[in-house]
Protein backbone atom coordinates (compact mmCIF):
# COMPACT_ATOMS: atom_id res chain seq x y z
CA UNK A 1 0.00 0.00 0.00
CA UNK A 2 1.34 3.41 -0.90
CA UNK A 3 2.24 5.97 2.19
CA UNK A 4 1.64 9.33 1.67
CA UNK A 5 3.28 11.90 3.48
CA UNK A 6 1.99 15.19 4.56
CA UNK A 7 3.41 18.56 4.91
CA UNK A 8 1.32 21.20 7.20
CA UNK A 9 2.49 24.56 5.71
CA UNK A 10 4.70 24.64 2.39
CA UNK A 11 7.55 27.02 3.14
CA UNK A 12 11.48 26.07 3.93
CA UNK A 13 10.91 23.54 6.10
CA UNK A 14 8.21 21.35 3.86
CA UNK A 15 10.09 22.48 0.81
CA UNK A 16 13.29 20.67 1.97
CA UNK A 17 11.40 17.63 3.75
CA UNK A 18 10.32 16.86 0.10
CA UNK A 19 13.25 17.02 -1.41
CA UNK A 20 14.97 14.81 1.37
CA UNK A 21 12.00 11.95 1.33
CA UNK A 22 12.56 12.34 -2.68
CA UNK A 23 16.18 11.87 -2.46
CA UNK A 24 16.49 9.16 0.19
CA UNK A 25 14.33 7.05 -2.12
CA UNK A 26 10.91 7.65 -0.92
CA UNK A 27 7.98 6.74 -3.35
CA UNK A 28 4.41 7.03 -1.73
CA UNK A 29 2.73 10.53 -2.20
CA UNK A 30 4.20 13.62 -1.01
CA UNK A 31 1.57 16.71 -0.23
CA UNK A 32 2.79 20.14 0.78
CA UNK A 33 -0.33 21.74 2.17
CA UNK A 34 0.52 25.82 2.17
CA UNK A 35 -1.89 28.44 3.63
CA UNK A 36 -0.62 30.89 1.43
CA UNK A 37 -1.52 31.18 -2.42
CA UNK A 38 2.01 31.69 -3.40
CA UNK A 39 4.28 28.66 -4.15
CA UNK A 40 7.21 28.04 -1.45
CA UNK A 41 9.86 30.74 -1.43
CA UNK A 42 12.65 31.56 0.52
CA UNK A 43 12.50 34.31 3.61
CA UNK A 44 15.88 35.77 4.12
CA UNK A 45 15.71 37.56 0.26
CA UNK A 46 12.55 39.52 1.56
CA UNK A 47 14.69 41.54 4.46
CA UNK A 48 17.26 41.96 1.73
CA UNK A 49 17.44 41.27 -1.96
CA UNK A 50 13.79 40.79 -2.88
CA UNK A 51 12.98 44.01 -0.42
CA UNK A 52 16.02 45.76 -2.43
CA UNK A 53 14.21 44.91 -5.64
CA UNK A 54 16.32 42.06 -7.25
CA UNK A 55 13.46 39.69 -8.15
CA UNK A 56 16.00 37.26 -9.79
CA UNK A 57 17.44 36.42 -6.23
CA UNK A 58 16.61 32.56 -6.42
CA UNK A 59 13.26 33.22 -4.00
CA UNK A 60 11.32 30.27 -5.14
CA UNK A 61 12.22 26.62 -3.56
CA UNK A 62 10.60 24.15 -5.88
CA UNK A 63 10.59 24.67 -9.48
CA UNK A 64 7.53 23.68 -11.40
CA UNK A 65 9.42 21.15 -13.37
CA UNK A 66 10.91 19.28 -10.39
CA UNK A 67 7.23 18.86 -8.88
CA UNK A 68 6.26 17.53 -11.49
CA UNK A 69 9.52 15.06 -11.85
CA UNK A 70 8.96 14.16 -8.34
CA UNK A 71 5.43 13.77 -7.94
CA UNK A 72 5.34 16.20 -5.52
CA UNK A 73 1.68 17.96 -4.70
CA UNK A 74 0.89 21.48 -3.84
CA UNK A 75 -2.56 22.78 -2.25
CA UNK A 76 -2.11 25.87 -2.05
CA UNK A 77 -4.33 28.87 -0.10
CA UNK A 78 -5.49 26.04 2.10
CA UNK A 79 -5.19 26.63 5.50
CA UNK A 80 -5.68 23.23 8.25
CA UNK A 81 -8.04 23.04 10.60
CA UNK A 82 -6.40 20.23 12.79
CA UNK A 83 -4.76 16.87 12.39
CA UNK A 84 -7.42 14.03 13.44
CA UNK A 85 -3.86 10.90 14.45
CA UNK A 86 -6.10 8.38 15.44
CA UNK A 87 -7.88 8.39 11.88
CA UNK A 88 -4.63 9.45 10.09
CA UNK A 89 -6.38 11.94 8.14
CA UNK A 90 -5.60 16.03 8.25
CA UNK A 91 -8.69 18.46 7.83
CA UNK A 92 -8.49 21.57 5.70
CA UNK A 93 -10.86 25.09 6.15
CA UNK A 94 -12.80 23.91 3.55
CA UNK A 95 -13.88 20.39 4.77
CA UNK A 96 -11.47 18.54 2.70
CA UNK A 97 -9.78 16.05 4.38
CA UNK A 98 -6.07 14.42 3.47
CA UNK A 99 -4.89 11.22 4.65
CA UNK A 100 -1.92 10.75 5.66
CA UNK A 101 0.91 8.06 7.12
CA UNK A 102 2.94 10.70 8.49
CA UNK A 103 2.91 14.18 8.83
CA UNK A 104 5.63 17.17 9.20
CA UNK A 105 4.04 20.49 11.04
CA UNK A 106 6.38 22.93 9.81
CA UNK A 107 3.43 26.19 10.07
CA UNK A 108 6.43 28.84 10.48
CA UNK A 109 5.56 31.50 12.46
CA UNK A 110 3.66 34.81 12.54
CA UNK A 111 5.16 38.52 13.00
CA UNK A 112 4.68 39.71 16.59
CA UNK A 113 2.20 42.93 16.31
CA UNK A 114 2.36 46.20 18.60
CA UNK A 115 -1.54 45.79 20.01
CA UNK A 116 -3.64 48.33 17.93
CA UNK A 117 -0.94 49.26 15.59
CA UNK A 118 -2.15 48.43 11.58
CA UNK A 119 -2.57 50.30 9.00
CA UNK A 120 -1.62 51.64 5.54
CA UNK A 121 1.63 53.29 6.42
CA UNK A 122 2.00 50.36 9.34
CA UNK A 123 4.53 46.93 8.14
CA UNK A 124 5.57 44.20 9.14
CA UNK A 125 7.32 41.38 7.43
CA UNK A 126 6.86 38.13 6.78
CA UNK A 127 5.20 36.91 3.36
CA UNK A 128 6.17 37.90 -0.02
CA UNK A 129 3.30 39.57 -0.08
CA UNK A 130 4.44 41.58 3.00
CA UNK A 131 7.46 42.37 1.19
CA UNK A 132 5.78 43.43 -2.30
CA UNK A 133 4.04 45.93 -0.43
CA UNK A 134 6.75 47.39 1.82
CA UNK A 135 8.95 47.52 -1.69
CA UNK A 136 6.50 49.54 -3.50
CA UNK A 137 6.68 51.87 -0.42
CA UNK A 138 10.51 52.97 0.10
CA UNK A 139 11.93 54.97 -2.38
CA UNK A 140 14.65 57.96 -1.86
CA UNK A 141 14.27 60.16 0.83
CA UNK A 142 11.01 58.44 2.26
CA UNK A 143 11.76 58.20 6.31
CA UNK A 144 11.50 55.09 7.55
CA UNK A 145 10.93 54.59 11.31
CA UNK A 146 11.79 50.82 12.06
CA UNK A 147 10.80 49.56 15.83
CA UNK A 148 12.73 46.56 16.47
CA UNK A 149 16.94 46.37 16.12
CA UNK A 150 17.15 42.40 15.28
CA UNK A 151 18.63 40.89 12.33
CA UNK A 152 15.12 41.58 10.93
CA UNK A 153 15.25 45.30 11.89
CA UNK A 154 18.44 45.87 11.12
CA UNK A 155 18.03 44.16 7.48
CA UNK A 156 15.48 46.01 6.80
CA UNK A 157 16.82 49.37 7.85
CA UNK A 158 19.72 48.55 5.73
CA UNK A 159 17.82 48.26 2.37
CA UNK A 160 16.14 50.69 3.02
CA UNK A 161 19.37 52.98 3.30
CA UNK A 162 20.69 51.53 -0.01
CA UNK A 163 17.19 52.62 -1.34
CA UNK A 164 17.70 55.78 -0.53
CA UNK A 165 15.56 56.11 2.49
CA UNK A 166 16.18 58.48 5.67
CA UNK A 167 16.12 55.47 8.32
CA UNK A 168 15.42 55.89 12.08
CA UNK A 169 15.48 52.69 14.54
CA UNK A 170 13.82 52.59 17.26
CA UNK A 171 15.14 49.95 19.75
CA UNK A 172 14.16 49.30 23.62
CA UNK A 173 17.36 48.14 24.82
CA UNK A 174 20.72 50.20 25.06
CA UNK A 175 22.07 48.38 22.01
CA UNK A 176 20.94 46.00 18.87
CA UNK A 177 21.06 42.16 19.61
CA UNK A 178 22.14 43.17 23.41
CA UNK A 179 20.57 39.65 24.55
CA UNK A 180 22.36 37.37 22.06
CA UNK A 181 25.19 39.75 22.04
CA UNK A 182 25.94 41.40 24.85
CA UNK A 183 26.50 45.53 25.10
CA UNK A 184 30.32 45.25 23.53
CA UNK A 185 29.20 43.41 20.42
CA UNK A 186 25.93 44.50 20.18
CA UNK A 187 27.71 48.29 20.15
CA UNK A 188 29.78 47.44 17.53
CA UNK A 189 26.46 46.39 15.34
CA UNK A 190 24.89 49.79 16.26
CA UNK A 191 28.11 51.79 14.90
CA UNK A 192 27.40 49.79 11.66
CA UNK A 193 23.99 51.39 11.07
CA UNK A 194 25.99 55.20 12.13
CA UNK A 195 28.13 54.90 10.06
CA UNK A 196 25.56 54.77 6.78
CA UNK A 197 23.44 57.31 8.83
CA UNK A 198 20.93 55.50 10.20
CA UNK A 199 19.43 57.46 13.30
CA UNK A 200 19.29 55.10 16.18
CA UNK A 201 17.39 55.92 19.18
CA UNK A 202 18.38 53.01 22.15
CA UNK A 203 16.74 52.38 24.79
CA UNK A 204 13.51 53.91 24.05
CA UNK A 205 10.13 51.74 24.33
CA UNK A 206 7.35 52.49 21.94
CA UNK A 207 4.07 54.49 23.92
CA UNK A 208 2.43 54.88 20.96
CA UNK A 209 1.91 55.02 17.53
CA UNK A 210 -0.26 57.03 15.51
CA UNK A 211 -1.35 56.84 11.26
CA UNK A 212 -1.98 60.29 10.29
CA UNK A 213 -3.46 61.57 7.04
CA UNK A 214 0.14 62.26 5.76
CA UNK A 215 2.60 60.43 7.66
CA UNK A 216 3.12 58.46 11.34
CA UNK A 217 4.03 60.07 14.57
CA UNK A 218 5.33 57.36 17.17
CA UNK A 219 5.88 58.47 20.63
CA UNK A 220 8.51 56.65 22.60
CA UNK A 221 10.16 56.98 25.91
CA UNK A 222 12.63 59.80 24.52
CA UNK A 223 10.51 61.84 22.49
CA UNK A 224 8.24 62.11 19.56
CA UNK A 225 9.25 61.01 15.92
CA UNK A 226 7.43 61.45 12.93
CA UNK A 227 7.86 59.76 9.71
CA UNK A 228 6.42 58.51 6.36
CA UNK A 229 6.34 54.85 7.15
CA UNK A 230 6.68 52.20 9.83
CA UNK A 231 8.37 48.65 9.93
CA UNK A 232 7.24 46.84 13.29
CA UNK A 233 10.30 44.18 13.53
CA UNK A 234 9.89 42.74 17.25
CA UNK A 235 10.20 38.83 16.35
CA UNK A 236 7.86 36.12 15.85
CA UNK A 237 5.14 34.33 17.60
CA UNK A 238 5.14 30.62 16.19
CA UNK A 239 1.78 29.22 14.51
CA UNK A 240 0.43 27.06 17.00
CA UNK A 241 -3.58 26.69 16.34
CA UNK A 242 -3.51 24.00 14.06
CA UNK A 243 -0.70 21.86 16.80
CA UNK A 244 -3.30 23.51 19.27
CA UNK A 245 -6.42 22.08 17.94
CA UNK A 246 -4.79 18.50 17.84
CA UNK A 247 -3.76 17.87 20.87
CA UNK A 248 0.03 18.09 20.41
CA UNK A 249 1.76 19.64 22.92
CA UNK A 250 2.64 23.15 22.84
CA UNK A 251 5.27 25.08 24.79
CA UNK A 252 6.84 27.75 22.73
CA UNK A 253 6.43 25.97 19.81
CA UNK A 254 5.25 22.83 19.17
CA UNK A 255 7.45 20.19 21.58
CA UNK A 256 9.36 17.70 19.92
CA UNK A 257 12.53 15.72 20.63
CA UNK A 258 16.03 15.09 19.59
CA UNK A 259 14.52 13.09 16.31
CA UNK A 260 11.69 16.45 15.50
CA UNK A 261 8.83 13.85 16.66
CA UNK A 262 5.93 15.18 18.49
CA UNK A 263 4.06 12.81 21.51
CA UNK A 264 1.95 11.39 19.13
CA UNK A 265 2.61 8.67 16.74
CA UNK A 266 4.01 9.78 13.15
CA UNK A 267 3.33 13.35 13.36
CA UNK A 268 6.69 15.57 13.37
CA UNK A 269 7.41 19.27 13.40
CA UNK A 270 10.50 21.33 11.95
CA UNK A 271 11.45 25.28 11.45
CA UNK A 272 10.37 28.35 13.19
CA UNK A 273 7.37 26.39 15.16
CA UNK A 274 9.32 23.59 16.53
CA UNK A 275 10.36 23.59 20.08
CA UNK A 276 13.12 20.95 19.57
CA UNK A 277 15.31 19.12 22.54
CA UNK A 278 18.55 19.50 21.63
CA UNK A 279 21.10 17.04 23.13
CA UNK A 280 24.14 19.30 22.74
CA UNK A 281 23.06 21.71 24.90
CA UNK A 282 20.37 19.74 26.87
CA UNK A 283 17.47 22.32 26.74
CA UNK A 284 14.47 22.64 24.78
CA UNK A 285 15.10 25.62 21.54
CA UNK A 286 13.28 27.53 19.30
CA UNK A 287 14.75 29.06 16.42
CA UNK A 288 13.64 31.19 13.66
CA UNK A 289 16.05 30.77 10.70
CA UNK A 290 16.67 29.52 7.85
CA UNK A 291 19.50 26.64 8.39
CA UNK A 292 17.59 24.92 11.47
CA UNK A 293 14.60 25.07 9.38
CA UNK A 294 16.60 23.39 6.50
CA UNK A 295 18.55 21.23 8.71
CA UNK A 296 15.39 20.04 10.92
CA UNK A 297 13.27 19.53 8.29
CA UNK A 298 15.90 17.02 6.50
CA UNK A 299 16.34 15.15 10.13
CA UNK A 300 12.53 15.26 10.57
CA UNK A 301 12.11 13.56 6.80
CA UNK A 302 14.72 10.74 7.30
CA UNK A 303 13.14 9.72 10.34
CA UNK A 304 9.39 9.78 8.70
CA UNK A 305 11.00 6.99 6.44
CA UNK A 306 13.18 4.93 8.87
CA UNK A 307 16.27 6.42 8.39
CA UNK A 308 16.86 7.39 12.06
CA UNK A 309 18.71 10.82 12.70
CA UNK A 310 19.32 12.84 15.92
CA UNK A 311 19.43 16.68 15.24
CA UNK A 312 21.80 17.86 17.05
CA UNK A 313 23.44 20.06 15.07
CA UNK A 314 24.56 24.03 16.36
CA UNK A 315 22.72 26.32 15.07
CA UNK A 316 23.74 28.66 12.37
CA UNK A 317 22.62 32.08 10.77
CA UNK A 318 23.94 35.13 8.64
CA UNK A 319 22.74 38.67 8.20
CA UNK A 320 23.84 40.30 5.25
CA UNK A 321 24.01 44.12 6.54
CA UNK A 322 25.24 47.26 3.96
CA UNK A 323 28.83 45.99 2.86
CA UNK A 324 29.55 43.35 6.04
CA UNK A 325 28.33 39.97 6.54
CA UNK A 326 27.35 39.04 9.62
CA UNK A 327 27.32 35.32 11.03
CA UNK A 328 26.47 33.89 14.61
CA UNK A 329 26.85 29.85 15.20
CA UNK A 330 25.62 27.89 18.68
CA UNK A 331 23.27 29.01 21.39
CA UNK A 332 24.66 31.33 24.27
CA UNK A 333 22.03 32.23 26.77
CA UNK A 334 24.44 33.05 29.34
CA UNK A 335 28.69 33.14 29.03
CA UNK A 336 31.41 33.88 31.73
CA UNK A 337 34.01 34.47 29.22
CA UNK A 338 34.16 36.73 25.98
CA UNK A 339 37.44 36.28 23.70
CA UNK A 340 38.03 38.77 20.61
CA UNK A 341 39.65 38.11 17.79
CA UNK A 342 40.36 40.57 15.76
CA UNK A 343 39.44 44.21 16.09
CA UNK A 344 36.20 45.22 17.18
CA UNK A 345 37.12 48.61 16.19
CA UNK A 346 37.75 48.24 12.57
CA UNK A 347 34.89 46.02 12.18
CA UNK A 348 36.86 42.87 11.25
CA UNK A 349 36.78 40.53 14.08
CA UNK A 350 34.94 37.54 15.49
CA UNK A 351 33.77 36.60 18.95
CA UNK A 352 33.98 33.72 21.02
CA UNK A 353 31.31 32.85 23.88
CA UNK A 354 33.05 30.66 26.37
CA UNK A 355 31.43 29.01 29.08
CA UNK A 356 33.21 26.07 31.68
CA UNK A 357 35.85 26.65 29.43
CA UNK A 358 33.51 25.12 26.16
CA UNK A 359 33.18 27.77 23.28
CA UNK A 360 29.06 27.51 23.30
CA UNK A 361 28.74 30.27 20.40
CA UNK A 362 30.57 32.50 17.85
CA UNK A 363 29.87 35.88 16.38
CA UNK A 364 31.79 37.57 13.31
CA UNK A 365 31.92 40.25 10.90
CA UNK A 366 33.51 39.56 7.73
CA UNK A 367 34.95 36.38 9.27
CA UNK A 368 32.74 33.34 7.75
CA UNK A 369 35.35 31.47 7.90
CA UNK A 370 35.99 31.72 11.96
CA UNK A 371 32.55 30.59 12.43
CA UNK A 372 32.67 27.52 10.85
CA UNK A 373 35.55 26.61 12.98
CA UNK A 374 33.64 27.53 16.38
CA UNK A 375 30.71 25.84 14.84
CA UNK A 376 32.98 22.25 14.71
CA UNK A 377 34.54 23.21 18.19
CA UNK A 378 31.19 23.98 19.53
CA UNK A 379 29.70 20.55 17.70
CA UNK A 380 32.91 18.93 19.15
CA UNK A 381 32.66 20.44 22.67
CA UNK A 382 36.27 21.02 22.54
CA UNK A 383 38.20 22.65 24.90
CA UNK A 384 39.91 25.78 23.59
CA UNK A 385 42.39 27.98 25.59
CA UNK A 386 41.07 32.11 25.31
CA UNK A 387 44.80 32.75 24.29
CA UNK A 388 44.58 30.89 21.21
CA UNK A 389 41.42 32.02 19.95
CA UNK A 390 42.45 35.42 20.61
CA UNK A 391 45.85 35.38 18.86
CA UNK A 392 45.35 36.14 14.88
CA UNK A 393 48.74 33.99 14.60
CA UNK A 394 47.18 30.81 14.93
CA UNK A 395 45.47 29.24 12.37
CA UNK A 396 42.23 28.25 13.73
CA UNK A 397 41.16 25.67 11.47
CA UNK A 398 44.15 23.36 12.69
CA UNK A 399 42.16 22.80 16.20
CA UNK A 400 39.54 21.20 13.94
CA UNK A 401 41.95 19.34 12.19
CA UNK A 402 43.73 18.18 15.99
CA UNK A 403 40.47 17.28 17.11
CA UNK A 404 39.75 14.32 14.54
CA UNK A 405 43.47 13.37 14.85
CA UNK A 406 42.58 12.35 18.67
Amino acid sequence: MTRTIVTIGAGQAAAVAARTLRRRGFDGRIELLGAEPDRPYQRPPLSKEYLAGDDDCGLHLLPEDWLARNDVHLRLGQPVVRIRPEWGLVELADGTEVAADAILVATGGSPRRLPGVEGERIHYLRTLRDADRLRAALRPGVHVIVIGAGFIGAEVAATSRATGADVTVVEALDVPLQRVLGREIGASCAAIHRRQGVRLRLGESVESVVETPTGVVVTTSGGRLEGDLVVVGIGITPNTSVAERSGLAVDNGVVVDQYCRTAVPNVYAAGDVANHWHPLFGERIRVEHFDNASRQAAAAANNMIGRTRVYADPHWFWSDQYDHNLQYTGHAPVWDELVVRGSVEECDFSVFYLRDGLVRAAFAVDRGADVLVAKELIAGQVTVSPQVLADEDVDLSELTALEEQL
